[in-house]
């Protein structure tokens, strides 16, 4: 899907459909301009008065996206928790977070979407920075004057890169983008000196990648040995670096990780508990109930109506 051209693949509200929670690639046109295939921006005013100013939660299965909330306010949910933001502020989004926004008529500011694939191109030669970007973030830019000025310029800049037809343009759009990706890191504070050299360093690149591993393969029920040998490492090991690093065992950040989906079904479907059981792998129903309510001190439908109460 790399070198797919993204306004095909972002056209017309694609729904890919996991479960019933609707997978969007993105709304889009279908350009024709192959220099700059992996990269869309539109402003936020464009998309969402089409829609009266309400995005409803969905997900982007292979999408990373960055919103500048440059003026007005926004609210976003993010997994049934709601954020009200004033601009200016950024929001990054790695793939299949469930998101949804309502904005105010006055919304000013630009969505930038790409390949999460190519992210991690961009970023590969930059130890410390991809990691940055596989969690959600929203960064308030109130205390951050002149570095919202650079970011609110850079933004410009590369939306003037997509709309021209200049030499070079891909290399000028990636090289925009770098920029803002690296202020963003900064921003988070996530700047490290050590090269990734350091043992703790080390550590902290082991467990983002088994949560990455994680989020690939949680349905599929794998031994934490099959996660400690594809990262290099053994089992004991792999549970201190999570605890050390994610605050839980290997195995309780696989469960995590299942609950989360669990609890984004209950919410955003109508998915039965047995539908949503199936969905995740589990061969009994009846199991999947229990170990739902030992994690979460509720049962599946008992949280799914308590879910509505507060969404109502």
């Amino acid at each position: 899907m790399d070198n797919s051209n993204i306004q095909q693949y972002m056209a017309s509200e694609l729904i890919l459909a996991i479960g019933d929670i609707p997978t969007y690639a993105l709304y889009g046109e279908v350009g024709d301009d192959p220099t700059a295939d992996w990269v869309h921006c539109e402003t936020i005013q464009i998309r969402s008065r089409l829609h009266n100013y309400r995005i409803l939660p969905h997900r982007h299965e292979k999408l990373f996206q960055i919103l500048h909330l440059a003026e007005g306010t926004a609210e976003i949910v993010v997994d049934g928790r709601s954020t009200q933001l004033i601009g200016p502020a950024i929001v990054t989004l790695p793939p299949m977070t469930v998101h949804g926004y309502t904005f105010s008529p006055d919304v000013q500011g630009t969505v930038l979407t790409l390949f999460d694939s190519r992210l991690t191109h961009i970023l590969a030669e930059m130890d410390g920075v991809r990691e940055t970007f596989r969690s959600v973030h929203l960064i308030s830019l109130h205390d951050h004057e002149d570095a919202a000025r650079t970011l609110t310029a850079d933004i410009a800049s590369l939306a003037a890169e997509l709309a021209g037809r200049g030499s070079a343009r891909s290399e000028a759009i990636q090289a925009r983008l770098m920029l803002i990706l690296i202020a963003l890191h900064r921003m988070q504070g996530a700047s490290q000196t050590d090269g990734g050299r350091s043992p703790v360093r080390r550590a902290l690149q082991h467990a983002l990648r088994f949560r990455e591993l994680v989020d690939l393969h949680f349905r599929s029920h794998q031994p934490i040995e099959i996660y400690a040998s594809r990262l290099g490492l053994t089992s004991p090991h792999l549970n201190r670096i999570c605890r050390e690093h994610l605050g839980d065992t290997a195995l309780g950040v696989i469960h995590q990780r299942i609950i989360l989906e669990a609890k984004r079904y209950l919410t955003f479907t109508s998915l039965s508990a047995k539908e949503i059981a199936l969905a995740l792998a589990f061969d009994d129903p009846a199991y999947f109930a229990r170990f739902f309510k030992q994690k979460t001190g509720l049962p599946p439908l008992a949280f799914r109506a308590m879910q509505q109460d507060a969404m109502a």
